[in-house]
This record gives structure tokens, sequence and C-alpha cells, in this order.
């Protein structure tokens, strides 16, 4: 099996009115938006904290993170909070709803929209035609803002 043909599978959300979507594999579990205690002096992006089976969890506002406007809000009964894992890391993020599993090849993934990438840390790293739009695909590094595995030692 070549690498073009290998498929990866991603977990799709909706944050405002698009659609991301994260790598299966980086994704630990949804749980039900609930009770956050704030962290002073953190990040405008950091909604705070949450005790999750005996870890200290940061939880991000997948809006404010994203750069996108506060109106609109969703559902509450739809909100949700993805658990992310990279390496040792654990970061949840404050989505308006999930969506659904997505396979995608290498083929099947264009390049970032011109000028959406042109942030360091912008965490869109390409785009996957889907019904009529596209969902943006995430970089769990750096959406939840990582350093990279071997600089975390």
């Amino acid at each position: 099996m070549t690498k073009a043909h290998h498929t990866e599978d991603w977990l799709s959300f909706r944050i405002g009115g698009q659609m991301y979507a994260a790598p299966l594999t980086q994704v630990s579990e949804v749980l039900r938006d609930g009770e956050l205690t704030p962290v002073p002096g953190s990040s405008s992006d950091v909604l705070g904290i949450r005790h999750l089976r005996g870890r200290i969890v940061p939880v991000l506002d997948g809006r404010r993170r994203l750069g996108l406007p506060e109106e609109g809000r969703a559902d509450p009964f739809q909100v949700r909070l993805v658990m992310l894992a990279y390496g040792a890391h654990l970061v949840g993020i404050r989505v308006d709803a999930v969506g659904d599993l997505l396979s995608a090849s290498a083929a099947d993934i264009a390049p970032p929209l011109p000028g959406g990438a042109a942030r360091e840390d912008d965490p869109v790293t390409g785009v996957l035609p889907a019904q009529g739009g596209f969902v943006a695909l995430l970089d769990v590094r750096r959406l939840c803002r990582l350093p990279l595995e071997h600089e975390a030692a």
C-alpha cells in the first residue's frame, strides 16, 4: 500500500459557521461542556481548566483560538469539549457541535486556502472538500500551542 492510498480518520466538528477536523488518533474523548475553573492571567482563548480523572486539563475556546466572532453562539445542548492529545499533553477545545468521522487519503487533501496560513501559529494544515464546502484540517500541536515533542522533554 503506497502512502497516497493510506487513509487517515478525522473527527469533524463545527466552530462558528465552519467545519474543522482533528486526526482521530489525537482525539482522546468528547465530553459535554461543563464547569471550568478560570485561570487568572491566562491567554484570552483559555476558558479555564477542568479536572479529568486526576489530570488538570486546560480548555480553549475554539472560536477565540481560531479568531472567529463570538456572536451566533451554538445550541448549548450540542456544545462539546473535544479532548486532544499530543505526546503527554492533553488539551480540551470547546466546539459548537461534533460532526462525522471522515476518512481521507493524502490525495484528497488540498493545501490551506491562500492567506489563511500566513500566521506562523495557524493550525490549519489543509482542507478536505466535503458537503458542498470544505473541512479545515487542524494540526493539534499548533492548535493547542504545544512545543514539538522533542522540545517538551
